[in-house]
Parts: C-alpha cells; sequence; structure tokens
C-alpha cells in the first residue's frame, strides 16, 4: 500500500509525482509494470510517502490516499497535469496546504 515515516517541520514544497518502474512487468503472468506515485520533499530531500497506483491513468484515485498519509500542513503542494483535478485541490486545501497545479495547453495545427 503505502508508507509515510517523516512528520511535516518546514518542507516548503511537496512534489507529488508518478512513475513507471523499468522493467517491473512479468511477461509470464502477463501483467503490467509497476507505476508508483512518490511525494518528494524539496526542503528536506527526500520521498515522505509512495504509494502503487494501478497504472498512470490512475494517479488520479491514487494522489488523495497518498495525501491522506501525509503532515502537508503549510506546505506548497505541486504535481503535474494530471494532477490538476478539483478533487485533489480540495483535498489539499482541507489539509490546510497550498497547491501548484500544472496545466498543459492542446496544440492545434
Amino acid at each position: 500500500m503505502g508508507s509515510c515515516c517523516y512528520k511535516n517541520t518546514d518542507l516548503k514544497q511537496i512534489c507529488v509525482d508518478g512513475k513507471t518502474l523499468r522493467r517491473s512487468f512479468d511477461k509470464g503472468r502477463k501483467s503490467s509494470a509497476i507505476h508508483m506515485l512518490n511525494a518528494w520533499s524539496t526542503g528536506a530531500s527526500l520521498s515522505l510517502g509512495s504509494m502503487i497506483s494501478d497504472g498512470k491513468g490512475n494517479e488520479i484515485k491514487t494522489i488523495p490516499k497518498l495525501l491522506d498519509l501525509l503532515d502537508i500542513k503549510g506546505s506548497l503542494v505541486s504535481t503535474d497535469a494530471m494532477g490538476c483535478q478539483k478533487e485533489i485541490a480540495k483535498k489539499i486545501i482541507s489539509k490546510e496546504a497550498d497547491y501548484l497545479l500544472a496545466l498543459k495547453g492542446i496544440r492545434r495545427s
């Protein structure tokens, strides 16, 4: 599931991002690669927590669960465009933190 071992003292910015672990798929069982969601403290230079996500598309459901494990009060939480969701912003605000959500523009030819 997830783990958390660090209590917020002055974390400043917490970056939430997902990564697919290379070579973590199992050809024999035809299982997909493991996709991890991580919360990184720029101020403390350490991982605050991580959680397995059921694929890249499910980061939206996993981010609030990971945030529930963390003391983010007073921090700035940033995510990429995948995490730019109203419910995620509400979760961050409810935990007395601020958010920085990245948006991507749509290119039209």
